[in-house]
């Protein structure tokens, strides 16, 4: 059961929870103290957390399972644990209710409204991996679905949205967006030639690209307009400008004629963003705002 586990976990890539967790903290803690000016206790931050485990790991293993035919004619996924006959369906079924369930108690000890909105958020999860099917806007698809992280963070504390709320969605919506295009350019081939739908596979690799450093220029801009519509201070603006220096390094990493450090670009930089943002938030708003 324990080796089971261990491949269920690298194959939903559960490390890469690192682009939403520290965005679902800082919803959380940002919209304590924007809406209550308070902080959220350590018991909510824990049920936050279990929600995003169940989430993620809810919607990962649905999308290897709905994509187990597409990653077995593709090189470059076609050693996944489901195609590789290294996992039974049934056993990442079993994964995915035992997920769907942690989800389910996690917000039902969160604010009620959370409670309303979950189900919004499971169809997005579970509709996701079925949108290259039919749109190339299946990127921007699940920059607003991982996105929800933020907000779901912001409405379990407070239980409800303000302006600021909505604007680090979409900030974080469209951040997500840019580098899933980055990384959707090493199937660029091989989406066109199965008939499935991406940014890449319609606008070449080049138009690609440009499309995601246009989406990452507004993301930076959010971020930056999000310093002004709160309490947070320089070291919130400090920590902007490094994650903003951190986004554009990947564009300056992956090149059309030169997609070998897209791996580099899509966990290195982007971990290494959410992480560096949410540390600033945090030392903004508990040290020099000392709350």
């Amino acid at each position: 059961m324990i080796r089971k586990l261990r491949i269920i976990l690298e194959m939903i890539k559960f490390e890469h929870t690192v682009f939403a967790l520290p965005f679902a903290f800082m919803g959380a803690i940002l919209g304590a103290v924007v809406m209550e000016k308070r902080l959220p206790t350590w018991g909510e931050i824990g049920w936050i957390t279990l929600a995003m485990f169940g989430a993620r790991s809810a919607a990962m293993s649905l999308n290897r399972l709905i994509d187990k035919a597409i990653d077995l004619g593709n090189p470059r996924t076609e050693k996944r644990a489901l195609p590789a006959g290294l996992l039974k369906s049934a056993e990442v079924m079993l994964f995915i209710i035992v997920s769907f369930a942690l989800l389910f108690i996690a917000t039902a000890n969160l604010a009620p409204i959370a409670m309303k909105l979950m189900p919004i958020a499971v169809v997005m999860l579970v509709l996701y991996s079925y949108t290259k099917r039919f749109t190339w806007l299946c990127h921007v698809f699940l920059g607003f679905t991982i996105a929800l992280s933020p907000l779901g963070g912001w409405v379990a504390i407070t239980g409800g949205f303000d302006l600021s709320a909505w604007l680090l969605y979409i900030t974080v919506a469209l951040w997500i967006a840019g580098f899933d295009i980055i990384y959707a350019t090493q199937d660029f081939e091989y989406d066109r030639n199965a008939g499935l739908h991406s940014i890449p596979a319609r606008f070449g690799i080049a138009g690609a690209l440009w499309i995601a450093r246009s989406l990452h220029i507004v993301t930076a801009i959010g971020f930056i307009t999000l310093f002004w519509m709160t309490d947070l201070s320089w070291m919130y603006l400090l920590g902007t400008v490094l994650s903003i220096t951190l986004l554009f390094y990947q564009h300056w990493l992956v090149r059309p004629n030169d997609l070998s450090r897209v791996q580099t670009a899509f966990f290195g930089m982007n971990g290494t963003l959410s992480v560096v943002l949410f540390l600033f938030t945090i030392v903004d708003l508990l040290v020099l705002h000392q709350w």
